[in-house]
């Protein structure tokens, strides 16, 4: 089954176009880019079964700490580099944003939204928030900064990243443009460095 944030994604990536996939985990969506979008490139996994996964989906990846950069790709190496539901999990959120801008054009960023309300509500009701798109207990997450959308817009400000492109989408993948902090679950954004 297709993510519901895959489509929406591959709408933001360009016919024939060279793809980075970071955190790819078992794959799924790069092999999704290659059927509808036609794109090359490689995925980028550091969990040894997840990189098998992928290599059965029929996509090139590479076994790769992100935590220690991407030196092994050149300037503008990259399209489109795709950080999907990976951003919580890093360690050295604003290093992966600067390297991920620096080996591709564009970037598409995806993450759960932590202010989403049922998040909040949770949080008042004394428990740390589980949904869909946070599907992890507070004990066993790989997640470790969870941010809002104002969050990683203010880090995008600060980190001189343009913001080309805001999407964000309810449980049921539906594109949320009312109070979108607050009523959306799952954020997407298209950026690239300013100037």
């Amino acid at each position: 089954m297709i993510r519901a944030d895959y489509e929406l994604i591959a709408q933001g990536v360009s016919v024939d176009s060279r793809v980075l996939d970071l955190g790819c985990g078992d794959g799924q969506l790069l092999a999704h880019l290659q059927r509808v979008r036609r794109v090359s490139g490689y995925g980028i996994e550091i969990i040894p079964e997840q990189v098998v996964a992928a290599l059965r989906q029929g996509v090139s990846v590479l076994q790769v700490n992100l935590e220690e950069g991407l030196s092994g790709f050149s300037d503008h190496s990259f399209d489109t580099v795709i950080l999907s539901q990976t951003l919580q999990a890093m360690r050295h959120t604003e290093e992966i944003l600067r390297e991920m801008l620096r080996v591709g054009r564009e970037g598409i960023v995806t993450f759960p939204n932590f202010g989403y309300w049922k998040h909040r509500w949770q949080v008042l009701n004394g428990t740390m928030p589980k949904s869909v798109d946070m599907p992890y207990e507070w004990y066993d997450t790989p997640n470790v900064h969870l941010c809002t959308l104002h969050d990683f817009e203010a880090l995008c400000a600060r980190s001189g990243v343009q913001v080309m492109e805001r999407r964000v989408m309810n449980p049921a993948g539906h594109t949320v443009e009312l109070m979108p902090n607050l009523l959306g679950s799952l954020a997407y954004y298209r950026i690239r460095f300013r100037g």
